[in-house]
């Protein structure tokens, strides 16, 4: 087999959690190679929401999605990290000495002492209201997600959802969009507190509409979105004129072709032992959303935890000799312990 690249780490994804762990990897001078099936490092903050405020990052009041990953990209260049994008891993072939050829849907192989699997929700889709004729207008008036806020300047808009992502958009286009209705299924909101408290003073000052126990009925327009229909709590029916409809209701996770490499698979993420998120085969972690664990956090805070965690656990596979040291030093210019 032809071995494009040879590395101590190769990381599955190249989102915030495996950027970050490159960081964790450099200061213990491993060597890390990410592949992506993205065109672009960051994940789904990328290529969903780029220009989406993130708030629970320490030391961050606010910070766009793009500039957080642009951030890592700058924490890690000191270890140059190499990478393989817009490429799918089909299949991990495990070598005689317990080390890893890690195969890609193009040819591409690394080979790795340790593979990380840090693909967040694996392979993902929007998931999106059975709605009729819906479809038909999806990119003439409806999106499943925000790329760039500043195509709704002035514009009408309907949010649907009562997720975090649903809370944080209506927040943001509230300054943007020249009209903002956010239409949700219940009373109550699954997102942060502080952020549903934000979109409840945006509603009594007037600054957007916000309908409770309601739901998406129908969409209409001559071939570009023109009206959205909800039907209320007690039945009634109201019909918005609207410029953009935006569910969103999540992501359907799904695996792919890591839930072939007989990992411990527990509803679309890989079960992991805690005390270095490693899934019960050797020389395999898994860190970020793709893990699962009692108490498991879908936060980007806690994937960076992970990560540090499990390159203390990797160190001993890729310098079987070398005992962990934490002598205060200089690594390629970074300071670390």
């Amino acid at each position: 087999m032809n071995v494009q690249h040879t590395t101590d780490i190769c990381i599955i994804g190249a989102g915030p959690v495996g950027l970050f762990a490159v960081f964790e990897a450099g200061l213990l001078k491993m060597r890390c190679h990410l592949i992506d099936a993205l065109p672009q490092v960051g994940g789904q903050l990328s290529e969903i929401y780029p220009h989406k405020p993130i708030y629970d990052i320490p030391g961050y009041p606010a910070i766009n999605a793009q500039e957080l990953v642009d951030n890592l990209m700058e924490q890690i260049r000191p270890f140059n990290p190499s990478f393989t994008l817009g490429e799918r891993v089909e299949s991990l072939l495990r070598q005689a000495d317990g080390s890893y050829h890690v195969v890609g849907n193009e040819g591409t192989v690394v080979h790795a002492q340790v593979v990380v699997i840090a693909g967040g929700l694996g392979s993902f889709e929007p998931r999106k209201p059975e709605i009729p004729g819906l479809a038909d207008f999806e990119g003439r008036g409806v999106s499943y997600m925000v790329k760039n806020p500043e195509h709704y300047r002035d514009r009408r808009v309907v949010i649907a959802g009562g997720g975090d992502s649903a809370l944080d958009w209506t927040v943001f286009l509230s300054d943007i969009a020249r009209e903002v209705t956010l239409v949700h299924r219940s009373d109550s909101f699954r997102g942060a507190p502080d952020s549903a408290e934000k979109v409840f003073s945006l509603a009594e000052r007037g600054k957007i509409r916000l309908l409770l126990q309601s739901n998406l009925s129908s969409v209409q327009g001559n071939g570009v979105l023109s009206h959205v229909s909800i039907l209320g709590k007690e039945k009634t029916e109201t019909v918005l004129e609207t410029d953009a409809l935006i569910p969103l209701f999540g992501l359907s996770p799904k695996l792919g072709p890591i839930a072939t490499w007989g990992l411990n698979v527990d509803k679309s993420a890989i079960a992991v032992d805690t005390t270095d998120y490693s899934t019960g085969v050797e020389r395999i972690y898994a860190i970020g959303d793709i893990n699962t664990y009692p108490g498991k956090l879908k936060l980007i805070l806690c994937g960076f935890h992970e990560a540090a965690l499990m390159t203390q656990s990797a160190f001993r596979h890729v310098h079987p000799a070398e005992k962990l040291s934490f002598k205060y030093t200089t690594v390629n210019g970074v300071n670390a312990f």
